[in-house]
């Protein structure tokens, strides 16, 4: 038997196949949703907002941008009822729970790609271990001089001061 009992639901719970991902990545979790008697999987996409430690019990937090309104689902990493989480881009920020996120609307809401050298972008031609060479670019030649002189451009005139408002009369309440 083994000699502690905890440990060993903990070894026996614990997925071995779980993506390596971080608060910021944005992430496709598909989710096995069970309608009746049929089971199909349900894809869910957003950015993780938050991702809490615990062997078992560590959980991962995913929001998404619904027909303008903010879904937030707490899926929990070791679960069988996930097939997959899919890692599609990964996120460049500085904080470990993004919840500042809820209040920001559009474009302001988006988080920021991690730029990252894969393998396969390395220069052709270069020893592993040296950096790739500069690309060389054609000399840019001055622009010539034609026989014909242009005039120098007037300086702009400056612009007119907006009209002054008129204080509007004030309204008097009516004498009862």
């Amino acid at each position: 038997m083994h000699e502690n009992p905890i440990q060993f639901l903990h070894a026996r719970q614990t997925r071995k196949d779980v993506t390596d991902f971080r608060t910021g990545d944005t992430v496709r979790v598909h989710w096995k949703v069970r309608e009746g008697d049929k089971e199909r999987v349900q894809p869910f996409e957003g950015v993780v907002i938050r991702k809490k430690k615990g062997q078992t019990h560590a959980t991962f937090t995913v929001r998404k941008m619904s027909y303008g309104v903010g879904v937030e689902r707490i899926f929990p990493l070791h679960s069988p009822r996930y097939e997959k989480i899919e890692l599609l881009t990964k996120g460049d920020v500085n904080r470990n729970r993004l919840f500042y996120l809820r209040g920001l609307r559009g474009r302001a809401s988006r988080v920021d790609a991690q730029e990252e050298l894969l393998e396969g972008e390395a220069a052709v031609g270069t020893a592993p271990g040296e950096a790739p060479a500069a690309k060389a670019e054609p000399p840019h030649e001055p622009a010539k001089k034609t026989a014909t002189a242009e005039a120098p451009e007037a300086p702009k005139a400056p612009k007119a001061a907006p009209a002054a408002k008129t204080p509007a009369a004030k309204k008097e309440p009516k004498a009862k």
